[in-house]
């Protein structure tokens, strides 16, 4: 059962949702004026980690200790590679296949891989199994991705 607060959680990852469309059209358009998909993904994160830093020195947040970082597991690094794989995709891809399709197949990716690192508990995530309705809803949507790609 969802409590209040929760509330804010659903509104922030509907939001997330809502820029990952802009975020490619910009993106992509920002390729036309930089050269290069490459390019306007490295803008992309330039702005964003200076983003990110003038929030952080906002907040007056202290600095991570690096005794812990250096006892992170190795795994734990490569997210920045991953989003630079999937910023750098989106610029291609966006203006080939349309937002739309973009982000049902996008959408469908992060799917399958959810009920895979769910059903293992891997990353961190509690375990909860694959069943018959979390497959079922995976297949739905597949087939919304076929239907807007088809029409």
């Amino acid at each position: 059962m969802w409590m209040a607060r929760d509330w804010i959680f659903l509104l922030m990852a509907l939001t997330a949702g809502v820029v990952a469309p802009v975020q490619a059209g910009v993106n992509a358009q920002l390729r036309l004026w930089v050269g290069h998909p490459a390019w306007a993904a490295l803008v992309n994160f330039t702005v964003g980690t200076l983003a990110l830093l003038a929030y952080y020195l906002a907040l007056r947040l202290p600095w991570p200790d690096t005794a812990v970082l250096g006892r992170a597991p190795w795994w734990s690094w490569v997210g920045g590679m991953l989003g630079a794989f999937y910023v750098l995709s989106a610029v291609v891809v966006a203006p080939r296949l349309g937002a739309a399709v973009l982000i049902a197949l996008i959408t469908a990716g992060q799917m399958i891989a959810s009920l895979v690192l769910d059903h293992f508990g891997l990353l961190g995530f509690e375990p909860h199994p694959i069943n018959v309705w979390r497959v079922v809803g995976a297949l739905f949507l597949l087939v919304g991705v076929v239907l807007i790609r088809r029409f």
